[in-house]
Protein backbone atom coordinates (compact mmCIF):
# COMPACT_ATOMS: atom_id res chain seq x y z
CA UNK A 1 0.00 0.00 0.00
CA UNK A 2 1.47 3.51 -1.09
CA UNK A 3 1.33 6.04 1.53
CA UNK A 4 0.04 9.53 1.05
CA UNK A 5 1.51 12.25 2.85
CA UNK A 6 -1.02 14.84 4.68
CA UNK A 7 -2.20 17.32 2.43
CA UNK A 8 -1.06 16.02 -0.48
CA UNK A 9 -4.35 14.86 -3.04
CA UNK A 10 -4.06 11.79 -4.55
CA UNK A 11 -2.61 11.19 -8.58
CA UNK A 12 -6.20 10.23 -9.80
CA UNK A 13 -7.51 13.80 -8.99
CA UNK A 14 -7.15 15.80 -11.78
CA UNK A 15 -8.79 12.72 -13.67
CA UNK A 16 -11.09 12.89 -11.32
CA UNK A 17 -12.13 16.57 -11.54
CA UNK A 18 -12.05 16.76 -15.50
CA UNK A 19 -15.77 15.19 -16.38
CA UNK A 20 -16.70 17.98 -13.96
CA UNK A 21 -15.66 20.93 -15.32
CA UNK A 22 -16.53 19.76 -18.89
CA UNK A 23 -20.42 19.22 -17.38
CA UNK A 24 -19.52 22.76 -16.51
CA UNK A 25 -18.84 24.26 -20.07
CA UNK A 26 -21.53 22.20 -21.96
CA UNK A 27 -24.19 23.29 -19.35
CA UNK A 28 -24.20 26.09 -20.92
CA UNK A 29 -24.56 25.30 -24.04
CA UNK A 30 -28.34 25.61 -24.92
CA UNK A 31 -27.93 28.91 -24.18
CA UNK A 32 -24.78 29.43 -26.51
CA UNK A 33 -27.30 27.93 -28.84
CA UNK A 34 -30.29 30.36 -28.24
CA UNK A 35 -28.12 33.54 -29.41
CA UNK A 36 -26.16 31.68 -31.98
CA UNK A 37 -28.50 32.63 -34.82
CA UNK A 38 -27.92 35.96 -33.86
CA UNK A 39 -24.42 36.25 -34.44
CA UNK A 40 -24.38 33.93 -37.70
CA UNK A 41 -26.61 36.33 -39.11
CA UNK A 42 -24.60 39.66 -38.16
CA UNK A 43 -21.39 37.92 -38.99
CA UNK A 44 -23.13 36.96 -42.59
CA UNK A 45 -24.70 40.28 -43.36
CA UNK A 46 -22.82 42.78 -40.98
CA UNK A 47 -19.35 41.72 -40.32
CA UNK A 48 -18.42 39.88 -43.70
CA UNK A 49 -20.09 43.14 -46.15
CA UNK A 50 -17.99 45.89 -43.95
CA UNK A 51 -14.56 43.72 -44.42
CA UNK A 52 -15.08 43.25 -47.79
CA UNK A 53 -16.04 46.89 -48.37
CA UNK A 54 -12.39 47.79 -47.09
CA UNK A 55 -10.94 45.20 -49.33
CA UNK A 56 -12.47 46.55 -52.15
CA UNK A 57 -11.99 50.25 -51.61
CA UNK A 58 -8.26 49.04 -52.25
CA UNK A 59 -9.48 47.89 -55.75
CA UNK A 60 -10.37 49.11 -58.94
CA UNK A 61 -13.33 47.39 -60.46
CA UNK A 62 -16.93 47.84 -62.51
CA UNK A 63 -18.44 45.12 -61.14
CA UNK A 64 -17.98 43.02 -63.85
CA UNK A 65 -14.35 42.51 -64.82
CA UNK A 66 -11.33 41.54 -63.03
CA UNK A 67 -10.68 43.53 -59.43
CA UNK A 68 -6.93 45.70 -60.15
CA UNK A 69 -5.22 46.36 -56.69
CA UNK A 70 -4.27 50.00 -56.85
CA UNK A 71 -4.01 50.24 -52.71
CA UNK A 72 -4.66 53.26 -51.21
CA UNK A 73 -5.11 55.13 -54.90
CA UNK A 74 -8.98 55.75 -54.17
CA UNK A 75 -8.58 57.17 -50.30
CA UNK A 76 -5.86 59.57 -52.05
CA UNK A 77 -8.69 60.66 -54.54
CA UNK A 78 -11.27 61.04 -52.19
CA UNK A 79 -8.98 63.54 -50.05
CA UNK A 80 -9.25 65.95 -53.11
CA UNK A 81 -12.59 65.28 -54.79
CA UNK A 82 -13.75 68.71 -54.58
CA UNK A 83 -17.36 66.62 -55.51
CA UNK A 84 -17.31 64.44 -51.86
CA UNK A 85 -16.36 67.68 -50.58
CA UNK A 86 -19.51 69.28 -51.71
CA UNK A 87 -21.79 66.99 -50.72
CA UNK A 88 -20.03 66.62 -47.35
CA UNK A 89 -21.24 70.47 -47.07
CA UNK A 90 -24.89 70.14 -48.75
CA UNK A 91 -25.58 67.40 -45.76
CA UNK A 92 -24.34 69.41 -43.06
CA UNK A 93 -26.32 72.58 -44.37
CA UNK A 94 -29.52 70.28 -44.68
CA UNK A 95 -28.98 68.75 -41.38
CA UNK A 96 -28.78 72.19 -39.46
CA UNK A 97 -31.63 73.42 -41.18
CA UNK A 98 -33.93 70.54 -40.56
CA UNK A 99 -32.45 69.36 -36.66
CA UNK A 100 -32.69 73.15 -34.92
CA UNK A 101 -36.41 73.77 -35.78
CA UNK A 102 -37.72 69.64 -35.62
CA UNK A 103 -35.90 69.83 -32.12
CA UNK A 104 -37.20 72.48 -31.10
CA UNK A 105 -40.73 71.63 -32.27
CA UNK A 106 -40.57 68.24 -31.09
CA UNK A 107 -39.95 69.72 -27.26
CA UNK A 108 -42.85 72.37 -27.73
CA UNK A 109 -44.98 69.34 -28.79
CA UNK A 110 -44.11 66.94 -25.75
CA UNK A 111 -44.09 69.59 -23.25
CA UNK A 112 -48.12 70.19 -24.90
CA UNK A 113 -48.46 66.48 -24.31
CA UNK A 114 -47.30 66.42 -21.17
CA UNK A 115 -49.96 68.73 -19.59
CA UNK A 116 -53.75 68.34 -19.16
CA UNK A 117 -54.37 68.03 -22.95
CA UNK A 118 -57.31 65.68 -23.83
CA UNK A 119 -57.19 62.96 -26.31
CA UNK A 120 -53.28 62.72 -25.55
CA UNK A 121 -53.15 58.63 -27.17
CA UNK A 122 -54.65 60.13 -30.65
CA UNK A 123 -52.01 62.78 -30.21
CA UNK A 124 -49.06 60.53 -30.01
CA UNK A 125 -50.13 58.17 -32.56
CA UNK A 126 -50.40 61.13 -35.09
CA UNK A 127 -47.58 62.57 -33.91
CA UNK A 128 -45.84 59.48 -35.00
CA UNK A 129 -47.50 57.93 -38.17
CA UNK A 130 -45.27 59.94 -40.46
CA UNK A 131 -42.35 57.86 -38.69
CA UNK A 132 -43.54 54.71 -40.10
CA UNK A 133 -45.22 56.22 -43.30
CA UNK A 134 -43.09 55.10 -46.45
CA UNK A 135 -40.00 57.46 -47.45
CA UNK A 136 -40.42 56.91 -50.96
CA UNK A 137 -44.33 57.65 -51.13
CA UNK A 138 -43.47 60.35 -48.25
CA UNK A 139 -40.95 62.11 -50.98
CA UNK A 140 -43.50 61.39 -54.25
CA UNK A 141 -46.31 63.64 -52.04
CA UNK A 142 -43.83 66.37 -50.99
CA UNK A 143 -42.73 66.29 -54.60
CA UNK A 144 -46.30 67.25 -55.57
CA UNK A 145 -46.05 69.99 -53.19
CA UNK A 146 -42.63 71.78 -54.35
CA UNK A 147 -43.40 71.07 -57.92
CA UNK A 148 -41.98 74.49 -60.01
CA UNK A 149 -44.83 74.98 -62.16
CA UNK A 150 -47.91 73.02 -60.83
CA UNK A 151 -47.17 72.48 -56.97
CA UNK A 152 -49.47 72.85 -53.96
CA UNK A 153 -47.45 74.88 -52.30
CA UNK A 154 -46.36 77.59 -55.22
CA UNK A 155 -50.32 77.54 -55.99
CA UNK A 156 -51.14 78.20 -51.95
CA UNK A 157 -48.79 81.30 -52.71
CA UNK A 158 -50.20 82.71 -55.83
CA UNK A 159 -53.82 83.22 -53.58
CA UNK A 160 -51.45 85.68 -51.48
CA UNK A 161 -49.99 87.34 -54.55
CA UNK A 162 -46.99 85.81 -53.84
CA UNK A 163 -44.66 84.92 -56.81
CA UNK A 164 -44.30 81.12 -57.52
CA UNK A 165 -41.20 80.03 -56.00
CA UNK A 166 -38.42 77.55 -57.73
CA UNK A 167 -38.51 74.75 -55.12
CA UNK A 168 -36.26 72.42 -57.34
CA UNK A 169 -34.29 74.85 -59.12
CA UNK A 170 -32.81 77.16 -56.59
CA UNK A 171 -29.94 75.87 -54.22
CA UNK A 172 -31.61 77.44 -51.04
CA UNK A 173 -34.96 76.16 -52.00
CA UNK A 174 -33.85 72.62 -52.76
CA UNK A 175 -32.17 72.29 -49.22
CA UNK A 176 -35.05 73.89 -47.72
CA UNK A 177 -37.78 71.14 -49.45
CA UNK A 178 -35.48 68.64 -48.25
CA UNK A 179 -35.14 69.94 -44.44
CA UNK A 180 -39.42 70.46 -44.43
CA UNK A 181 -39.12 66.73 -45.82
CA UNK A 182 -36.89 65.75 -42.71
CA UNK A 183 -39.04 68.06 -39.91
CA UNK A 184 -42.42 66.41 -41.40
CA UNK A 185 -40.94 62.78 -40.71
CA UNK A 186 -38.85 63.21 -37.87
CA UNK A 187 -40.85 65.68 -34.97
CA UNK A 188 -42.99 63.26 -33.38
CA UNK A 189 -40.78 60.45 -33.62
CA UNK A 190 -38.14 62.85 -31.09
CA UNK A 191 -41.61 64.17 -29.70
CA UNK A 192 -42.22 60.50 -28.25
CA UNK A 193 -38.80 60.21 -27.20
CA UNK A 194 -39.05 63.60 -25.03
CA UNK A 195 -42.37 62.89 -23.93
CA UNK A 196 -41.04 60.15 -21.69
CA UNK A 197 -38.07 61.73 -20.70
CA UNK A 198 -40.90 64.38 -19.09
CA UNK A 199 -42.69 61.63 -17.62
CA UNK A 200 -39.42 60.15 -15.99
CA UNK A 201 -38.85 63.92 -14.31
CA UNK A 202 -38.74 63.96 -10.50
CA UNK A 203 -42.12 65.76 -9.21
CA UNK A 204 -40.74 67.06 -5.90
CA UNK A 205 -38.57 68.90 -7.86
CA UNK A 206 -40.73 70.99 -9.57
CA UNK A 207 -43.16 71.37 -6.57
CA UNK A 208 -40.33 72.84 -4.60
CA UNK A 209 -39.41 75.12 -7.65
CA UNK A 210 -43.34 75.85 -7.30
CA UNK A 211 -43.19 76.67 -3.87
CA UNK A 212 -39.92 78.93 -3.88
CA UNK A 213 -41.86 81.19 -6.57
CA UNK A 214 -40.66 79.93 -9.80
CA UNK A 215 -42.14 80.72 -12.58
CA UNK A 216 -42.70 79.26 -15.90
CA UNK A 217 -40.16 80.19 -17.95
CA UNK A 218 -37.00 79.92 -14.96
CA UNK A 219 -38.28 76.37 -14.53
CA UNK A 220 -38.30 75.40 -18.05
CA UNK A 221 -34.61 76.62 -18.80
CA UNK A 222 -33.46 75.64 -15.15
CA UNK A 223 -34.87 72.97 -14.39
CA UNK A 224 -36.18 70.74 -17.29
CA UNK A 225 -33.62 71.38 -19.41
CA UNK A 226 -31.20 70.49 -17.41
CA UNK A 227 -32.66 67.16 -16.26
CA UNK A 228 -33.84 66.57 -19.48
CA UNK A 229 -29.90 66.53 -20.91
CA UNK A 230 -29.36 62.93 -21.22
CA UNK A 231 -32.74 62.87 -23.29
CA UNK A 232 -31.58 65.23 -25.53
CA UNK A 233 -28.21 63.96 -26.30
CA UNK A 234 -30.10 60.89 -27.33
CA UNK A 235 -31.91 62.81 -29.84
CA UNK A 236 -29.23 64.99 -30.67
CA UNK A 237 -26.73 62.31 -31.46
CA UNK A 238 -29.19 60.16 -33.36
CA UNK A 239 -30.26 62.99 -35.44
CA UNK A 240 -26.24 63.50 -36.42
CA UNK A 241 -26.63 59.50 -37.63
CA UNK A 242 -29.47 59.79 -39.33
CA UNK A 243 -28.66 63.38 -40.53
CA UNK A 244 -25.77 62.58 -41.79
CA UNK A 245 -26.82 59.40 -44.25
CA UNK A 246 -29.91 61.57 -46.10
CA UNK A 247 -30.37 59.82 -49.16
CA UNK A 248 -34.23 58.86 -49.87
CA UNK A 249 -35.54 62.77 -49.58
CA UNK A 250 -32.98 63.65 -52.59
CA UNK A 251 -32.79 60.63 -54.53
CA UNK A 252 -37.23 60.48 -55.60
CA UNK A 253 -37.16 64.52 -55.01
CA UNK A 254 -34.43 65.14 -57.37
CA UNK A 255 -33.05 62.52 -58.82
CA UNK A 256 -29.55 61.03 -58.77
CA UNK A 257 -27.57 64.03 -59.38
CA UNK A 258 -29.07 65.89 -56.76
CA UNK A 259 -30.52 68.69 -58.74
CA UNK A 260 -29.19 71.45 -60.43
CA UNK A 261 -25.58 72.41 -59.70
CA UNK A 262 -26.06 69.53 -57.35
CA UNK A 263 -27.07 71.66 -54.28
CA UNK A 264 -29.27 68.48 -52.69
CA UNK A 265 -26.01 66.06 -53.10
CA UNK A 266 -25.54 64.56 -50.51
CA UNK A 267 -23.19 61.98 -49.17
CA UNK A 268 -24.99 58.68 -49.71
CA UNK A 269 -26.83 60.23 -52.88
CA UNK A 270 -23.16 60.61 -54.30
CA UNK A 271 -22.13 57.46 -52.90
CA UNK A 272 -25.15 55.75 -54.90
CA UNK A 273 -24.11 57.61 -57.70
CA UNK A 274 -20.55 56.20 -57.98
CA UNK A 275 -21.52 52.38 -56.86
CA UNK A 276 -24.64 52.02 -59.08
CA UNK A 277 -24.84 54.45 -61.47
CA UNK A 278 -20.87 54.85 -62.56
CA UNK A 279 -20.30 51.36 -61.69
CA UNK A 280 -16.97 51.68 -59.74
CA UNK A 281 -16.92 50.20 -57.01
CA UNK A 282 -13.84 50.23 -55.47
CA UNK A 283 -14.55 54.11 -55.44
CA UNK A 284 -17.78 53.78 -54.37
CA UNK A 285 -16.71 51.42 -50.94
CA UNK A 286 -13.86 54.36 -50.37
CA UNK A 287 -16.80 56.93 -49.98
CA UNK A 288 -18.74 54.64 -48.31
CA UNK A 289 -15.77 54.41 -45.46
CA UNK A 290 -15.26 58.29 -46.24
CA UNK A 291 -19.14 58.59 -45.03
CA UNK A 292 -18.47 56.02 -41.42
CA UNK A 293 -15.32 58.37 -40.38
CA UNK A 294 -17.40 61.83 -40.68
CA UNK A 295 -20.83 60.49 -39.51
CA UNK A 296 -18.29 59.29 -36.33
CA UNK A 297 -16.23 62.37 -35.92
CA UNK A 298 -19.36 64.57 -36.07
CA UNK A 299 -21.42 62.45 -33.62
CA UNK A 300 -18.55 62.62 -31.08
CA UNK A 301 -18.79 66.48 -31.86
CA UNK A 302 -22.77 66.66 -31.05
CA UNK A 303 -22.10 64.39 -28.09
CA UNK A 304 -19.59 66.63 -26.62
CA UNK A 305 -21.09 70.19 -27.18
CA UNK A 306 -24.32 68.45 -25.50
CA UNK A 307 -22.61 66.87 -22.41
CA UNK A 308 -21.00 70.49 -22.01
CA UNK A 309 -21.80 71.05 -18.20
CA UNK A 310 -24.48 73.51 -17.48
CA UNK A 311 -24.51 76.41 -16.23
CA UNK A 312 -25.80 76.32 -12.30
CA UNK A 313 -27.20 73.29 -10.84
CA UNK A 314 -30.75 72.47 -9.79
CA UNK A 315 -30.55 73.11 -6.83
CA UNK A 316 -29.22 76.66 -7.61
CA UNK A 317 -32.21 77.13 -9.94
CA UNK A 318 -34.84 75.98 -7.02
CA UNK A 319 -33.09 78.51 -4.36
Amino acid sequence: MTAILPGTAPASAPARHAPVSRRKRWRYLPQYLAIAPFFLLFAVFGLYPVLYSLYLALQRWDGVGPMKFIGLENFRFLLSDATFWESIGNTLVIWVMSTVPMTVLALLIALGLNSSVRFKGVLRVAYFLPNVTSIVAMSLVFGSIFSNDFGILNWVLGLVGIDHVQWLNDPWAIRSAISIMIIWRWTGYNAIIFLAGLQALPSDVFEAARIDGAGPAQTFFRITLPLLRPVLLFSVVMSAISGMQIFTESQVLLGNRGGPDGAGLTMVLYFYNTAFADNDFGYGAAIAWGIFVVVVLFSILNWRLVQRPARGSVKEAVR
